[in-house]
């Protein structure tokens, strides 16, 4: 007899191995790390199987969890849109609804543009935007819970990820006014390598983008505070926890009394893409791609730039 598979039990497994951190799977689960641990162990027995291999320092994914990340990926999806389907028969819908993920300002000033001609042209689908916090770079596309998103790369790559990127900015250091950088006209990572830097809660690749790691030169990050969204990251500012590196257009959507924004000369920008699921099949997702790659082409945003090549 095959064994009884528990949705819950395979979230939970995915969380840890997009992480592979039990530290920070739990925090973005809100569940206690020993908890997950145990539930973990679960999982293994119920399938038989080694999934992880964990030490003191490290989580490493075995053959056997590869392939079930991949399939509970593709499970949890599958789930997500078995409940919207239902629900929509269960209450009568006839109009088609597309969500749109994102995070922080989206598209920035691209935004309302993409939304406006996209209602326009397509006015019987049903647009919900759903915001995503830092624990998801993703941004709902990896269970199902967006139908294309507006992604901040770098992610990590999936057979199933589709990406365009639709412009390029600056990252720019946001410190609290009463910071001695807050008055500088711009500033490079060597001179805040001392500085207490707020973290993202996010995978490992997309929270290192984002502390600049690849251009401390071997320097190590010193962690004021750990946050799962904007406003708790400006809000870790304001109270002095720390620093932190943001697209340069936040300062556009976010800036408040007491915040500063100060460009940075020696770190790569940041891009802002479109992306969906390749192995997907919808008309409105392709229509919404064909949107925002057509409004990205014809208007601008401040202080970026198209990609190139």
């Amino acid at each position: 007899m095959l064994p009884q598979l528990d949705l819950r039990l395979l979230s939970y497994f995915v969380a840890v191995a997009e992480e592979l951190h039990f530290g920070r799977a739990a925090a973005r689960l809100h569940i206690a790390q020993p908890s997950l641990s145990v539930q973990i162990r679960k999982l293994e027995h119920t399938l038989g199987a080694v999934l992880l291999l964990r030490s003191s320092r490290h989580v490493e994914l075995t053959p056997a969890g590869q392939v079930l990340l991949e399939e509970s990926r593709r499970m949890l999806a599958d789930a997500e849109r078995i409940v919207a389907l239902t629900r929509d028969a269960a209450h009568g819908s006839s109009a088609r609804k597309l969500v749109v993920g994102f995070q922080a300002n989206a598209a920035a000033e691209l935004t309302p543009q993409i939304l406006g001609a996209f209602q326009a042209q397509f006015p019987g689908v049903q647009v919900q935007m759903q915001s995503f916090d830092f624990t998801d770079p993703h941004v709902g596309l990896a269970d199902g819970s967006s139908d294309v998103a507006f992604v901040r790369p770098p992610l990590l790559m999936q057979d199933w990820l589709g990406l365009e990127t639709l412009f390029v900015e600056p990252r720019v250091l946001v410190v609290s006014t009463s910071s001695p950088l807050a008055g500088q006209p711009h500033i490079s990572v060597e001179q805040v390598t001392n500085e207490f830097f707020v973290a993202r809660k996010a995978p490992e690749e997309w929270r290192n983008f984002w502390l600049a790691t690849e251009s401390r030169l071997g320097e190590p990050v010193r962690l004021g505070a750990e946050v799962s969204t904007v406003d708790e990251c400006f809000e870790a500012i304001l109270s002095e926890r720390g620093v932190a590196f943001s697209q340069s257009s936040t300062q556009r959507f976010y800036g408040r009394p007491g915040l500063a924004f100060v460009p940075v000369t020696d770190i790569p920008p940041t891009s802002l893409s479109i992306a969906w699921r390749t192995d997907v099949d919808s008309q409105p997702v392709r229509d919404f791609i064909d949107t925002a790659r057509a409004v990205a082409s014809l208007r601008t945003v401040p202080h970026a730039w198209a990609p190139t090549g």
